[in-house]
Parts: C-alpha cells; sequence; structure tokens
C-alpha cells in the first residue's frame, strides 16, 4: 500500500525523511565543487580549437606490413593513481632495415612517388601517413646512453648514429670523422677551411654591431649541415635553430642532435617554414644549395618573412666571390632581388682563406616599399594574407613591417622584458609576468627537487605545449636547451617566445614531428592531452613520445588526474617506468625495451 505524507506524519517517520533529504542535498553539493577533472587553479585553461587535424590519406610503407593491430593486451598493473585499465596494442617493432631511423612525415615514400613534381623540393616537405604508425621503432645495434655534453659537441658514439655517408663525401672539408667507436666532429665545413672558430670571429669583424649574444641572441642557419656553426656560438650566449632538409647529405641533423645542438629537419620548398613572422635576429647560410630568386624570389621572400625588421641575413657562398659566368648571374639576380625587397649591403668581403661573404640587413619601416619606382614584389595584403605558418604556401609578396617595431632589449634582459609581440589587452602584460613568476617558481621548488629527474645527463629537452615559454625560460641557467612546441590549433604565442630570445616551432601533435628517433632526453607537457584528444587518439601521442626520446629519457606530464590515469596505463604498457606526484605529475622514464622479434 502507497505511504502518504499523512501517514508519515503521523508515524512519526518525518526526522528520518528530512535527514535523508538533508543528506542528499549535501552529497550534490560535494560532487558539483569537486570537479577532478578540471586543472588546479594555477593554471589558465585554453579554449580548444576548432582547427582541422591535416593529414594526407596515404600509407607509409611501414605502416603497410603492419597494418591494423587486432591484438590487445590489458594492463591490469595497479599502483599510486589507481584506475587506468584500458586496451593497448600489443606492440611490434616496425620492420624494414630503415625502420631504425623512420620518420613518418617524411618518409611515406608512397605518398612522395605520387608527386607530380619535385622541382620545388615538394619531395622533402611533409606527407603524413593515415592512420598513424603504432608500432615501435629499434634501437641501433650496440646503442649506448649517448655522450654528455660538452664532450657530445666534438664526439658522439659511433654505434648510435651509424652513418658514414657524410666521412666520405665531406672529407676534404672536415665536417666530420670516423675514430675507433666515436665519430669526431673538428668543427670544419665547407666555407669554415680555417675553422668555426675563425669564421665567426670573422663575421664579427666585419659587422660588430652584431654583440653576439647581446643585441644578436636567436639565429636561423639554413642548411646546417652538422650544425657546428650553431654549436660554437653557444659559448657566446646564442641560441641557433639550424635546420636542413632529410636529403643525400645523410644524417646531418641526426648528427646535430646527438651532438647536443639544436636543430630541426625542414626545407623551404612549397610551403611556410614553421616559424612566425619577424623571429630572428639573424639568419645564416653557407652554400645552403638553396636558389634564393627561383619560383620569383620566393625563397628569399620567405627569410624576408621570418627575419626581424633590422636584422641581417648572412650569405657565404661562391657566387659572392668567385667570377666564372653561372656565379655572376647568380650574383647579379641576388643583386636585384635584394634591392627589390629593401635590403642594403652592410659588409662584403674577403678573408685569408678565399672564402667571402656578403651581409644583408632588412629595413626597420616600410617607407622604402613604398617609395620603390616598381611595385614588383608587391607589398602583401595584410587583410587576406594567412597568418598560420602551418600547410601554407609560400608567399609572392613582402609582408609588412609592424608599425611599432623595436629591436628586444639585449640578452639576458630580454628573457623576462615585455615581448613587443605581446598582445595589447589591459591585463596582458600582468598575465605574461604571473606566468613567468609561476613557471620559475614551479621549476625551482618541484621540478627541479621534487620530481627525481637526474637533470645533469639531460640537454636535449622539448615542450610540447610552451606557451609563452616560461618553462624554458625557468631552466636557461642549466646547461641545457629547450625546443618550444606551439600547438596549431590553440593560442598563437610563438612570436613572444621568440621575442623573448628562445627558440621553437609550430606543430600539430595528431601528426609525427620533423625529427629523428632517439633525439630528445625530456619531454615536458603542461595540459596538452585534453584539447588532442579531442581531435586524436592519446596513443598517437604516446608512440611520438616514444619514438622521439632517448632510452633513459624522461618525460613530465601536468595534466588532469583522469588524462594521467591514461597516459600511465599506455607507458606502463611500453615498459616505462612512472611515478605519480601530487596527484598532478606523471614522470615516465624510458628504458631499452623492444619487444622481441622474429630473426
Amino acid at each position: 500500500m502507497a505511504i502518504s505524507v499523512h501517514n508519515l506524519i503521523k508515524e512519526r517517520r518525518y526526522p528520518f525523511i528530512a535527514s535523508l533529504l538533508l543528506l542528499l542535498i549535501s552529497v550534490a553539493f560535494f560532487i558539483l565543487t569537486t570537479n577532478t577533472s578540471q586543472p588546479p587553479p594555477l593554471y589558465h585553461i585554453r579554449k580548444p580549437s576548432s582547427h582541422p587535424p591535416v593529414t594526407q590519406n596515404t600509407l607509409s610503407p611501414l605502416q603497410k606490413v603492419v597494418g591494423n593491430i587486432s591484438n590487445f593486451a590489458i594492463d591490469r598493473d595497479s599502483d599510486d593513481i589507481g584506475g587506468g585499465e584500458g586496451l593497448v596494442p600489443e606492440w611490434k617493432v616496425c620492420p624494414g632495415p630503415l625502420a631504425v631511423d623512420y620518420i613518418p612525415c617524411l618518409d611515406n615514400w608512397k605518398a612522395i612517388k605520387s608527386l607530380k613534381s619535385r622541382r620545388h623540393m615538394e619531395h622533402r616537405e611533409r606527407h603524413c601517413p593515415n592512420p598513424n604508425l603504432h608500432c615501435l621503432i629499434p634501437l641501433p645495434d650496440g646503442y649506448k646512453v649517448p655522450v654528455p655534453w660538452p664532450k657530445s659537441r666534438d664526439m658522439i658514439w659511433f654505434d648510435n648514429v651509424p652513418h658514414l655517408k657524410l666521412v666520405e663525401y665531406k672529407k676534404e672539408q672536415n665536417w666530420v670523422k670516423r675514430s675507433g667507436d666515436y665519430l669526431l666532429f673538428p668543427g670544419g665545413g665547407t666555407q669554415f677551411k680555417e675553422g668555426v672558430d675563425h669564421y665567426i670571429q670573422y663575421i664579427e669583424k666585419n659587422l660588430p654591431k652584431l654583440g653576439w649574444g647581446k643585441r644578436t641572441r636567436v639565429i636561423l642557419d639554413v642548411g646546417c649541415g652538422v650544425a657546428s656553426f650553431g654549436g660554437y656560438l653557444m659559448d657566446k650566449d646564442v641560441i641557433t635553430m639550424s635546420f636542413a632538409p632529410k636529403d643525400e647529405h645523410e644524417a646531418q641533423i641526426q648528427f646535430a642532435l646527438e651532438r647536443g645542438i639544436p636543430a630541426t629537419l625542414s626545407v623551404i620548398g612549397t610551403q611556410r617554414l614553421t616559424f612566425p613572422d619577424n623571429a630572428f635576429d639573424l639568419i645564416h647560410c653557407a652554400r645552403c644549395r638553396v636558389h634564393w630568386d627561383g619560383d620569383g624570389g620566393k625563397p628569399l621572400l620567405e627569410l624576408n618573412r621570418i627575419l626581424r625588421p633590422g636584422g641581417v641575413f648572412i650569405w657565404s657562398a661562391t657566387p659572392v666571390y668567385r667570377d666564372d659566368e653561372r656565379d655572376k648571374k647568380v650574383w647579379e639576380s641576388m643583386v636585384a632581388l635584394t634591392e627589390a625587397i629593401c635590403w642594403k649591403v652592410v659588409a662584403k668581403s674577403f678573408d685569408s682563406s678565399g672564402i667571402g661573404l656578403v651581409i644583408y640587413e632588412k629595413p626597420l619601416t616600410s617607407s622604402c616599399y613604398e617609395s620603390r619606382k616598381e611595385n614588383n614584389p608587391p607589398l602583401c595584403d595584410e587583410n587576406i594574407r594567412p597568418k598560420t605558418s602551418w600547410y601554407t604556401p609560400l608567399d609572392g609578396c613582402i609582408s609588412t613591417i609592424p608599425v611599432k617595431n623595436t629591436w628586444p632589449t639585449p640578452w639576458p634582459q630580454r628573457l623576462k622584458s615585455k615581448p613587443s609581440s605581446l598582445l595589447t589587452g589591459p591585463d596582458a602584460e600582468r598575465i605574461f609576468h604571473e606566468d613567468t613568476r609561476h613557471w620559475s617558481e614551479l621549476v625551482t621548488n618541484v621540478y627541479i627537487e621534487g620530481l627525481g629527474v637526474k637533470w645533469s645527463s639531460v640537454r636535449n629537452v622539448m615542450d610540447m605545449n610552451a606557451g609563452y615559454g616560461g618553462f624554458a625560460a625557468a631552466l636557461t641557467d642549466l646547461p641545457l636547451w629547450v625546443m618550444n612546441v606551439v600547438p596549431v590549433n590553440g593560442p598563437d604565442t610563438l612570436p613572444v617566445i621568440f621575442d623573448r630570445g628562445l627558440i621553437g616551432i609550430y606543430h600539430d601533435w595528431c601528426e609525427s614531428l620533423n625529427t629523428y628517433p632517439r633525439t630528445y632526453d625530456l619531454l615536458h607537457s603542461s595540459f596538452l592531452f585534453g584539447n588532442l584528444t579531442q581531435r586524436c587518439d592519446m596513443l598517437d601521442g604516446a608512440v611520438e613520445m616514444d619514438r622521439v626520446l632517448r632510452p633513459g629519457g624522461v618525460v613530465i606530464v601536468e595534466d588532469t588526474i583522469e588524462m594521467l590515469k591514461k597516459l600511465k596505463h599506455i607507458l606502463r604498457s611500453l615498459h616505462w617506468s612512472t611515478t605519480m606526484h601530487h596527484q598532478r605529475f606523471l614522470v615516465g622514464k624510458k628504458g631499452f625495451w623492444r619487444p622481441q622479434t622474429k630473426r
């Protein structure tokens, strides 16, 4: 029989009902006010973007062999955060003799073979497989923990990068030599006949106002070889982004990263480089094999885009100092093009070795563009010009110079000064300085002392979700460097990072990175995965972390407890050791484990 309110009162059951209602209200209030899916209040949550992932519907040779992995294993290992059980692949080693150095978006041979043209280096650009690869990159036979910095600048283990093509191809130019178990880097180069130190001094003598490590802090080295130019400039507090394509000069970028020198794989082909406008203080090219006047001058217009107003371009190549007919024609084309974009020659000379160079300076304002007799190349229409530098075609126009353009304050004050590219909102500067202070305190009090990381063995670092670069800024006193990655589907903070005197790139973490396997000692991620997993699988990110991290390397992930549970489970399936700190930081250490392969 149904119970009425009258009967409840009559039977004096209402105290029980009232107590029950009070208990239900208390539980509901507790649930509503305790939301563990949100990060701690120290961190400002970035709103997800609708930026779509960019992929090519092509399969790499490795994926065709591996296919869709259907066998799954369940990890039921319990740990300090609990939960996280789920399905992960039964891991397999990527097959084939080239798998040890596999770069998914640059080694997609099916996509490369189907290209209609290779005239503009299209085959050296990104062509990512879809779906992403879910096998593990094997280790080279005899792989060892890398030689530590600073010793690694001059010598590395041969077994870690067992490639001899450059040793033979450049044996007369002292790029790299084999000596027993090591590869040695004497500091030579095609244009460094008397050594890279002499070459750097020669540049400074030609333009003393450069002020290495003070006025000139951030450099791009185009076609860098084994990156000795950037490696030696680090002694002068200069940070150099060295880059070259993956081409017949086998393993040059892999050598650079194994040495502990900042470098990335890239090419000036048909698309913009993954850097913001007005980023670099100086751009350098020593016989970099780029036809600057090709395709209507688009390669040089790309340098103009990323060179800071008032910055310089140093070109050391045969057209500068040779008189044969071919070099003369190239020089004449270069003269016409640089004059058309208002670059001024500030130095041109030849040194005792017979090598010559020319130094161009980009104007500080757009006034020169407006006074040209011919509007060729034309000024870009900034209202329709794409702002992104991710899969964006090269400009055929001159990017305009910001009206409020100032050179950054000298390094190291530049690191904490207000960046000129900072948004102009009323709270922008306060938020920037609070972010700097937050990362300084967090790195000092938690990362350095509290996470069990052996920082003395860390050299190559990547911040996967860099924001304003505060994490990198807090580490500048340590003998390491940080590649700051700004995800393409989030706020564009990369100009601020360059203004601070740091380096970085744009990237979409739903795709693979332009780097060789085993090139970083530490990966850092702060609240990246919540946004990422709205567009792709966390497994993709974990496989990529395993690919680029060296054995013995460390991942530090700051995120929500739900994300940490999921990621911990995947890392455990990879036989990584994991520890949890403060229910907020997951530290994973990669070992030397690889799945068994059939012989």
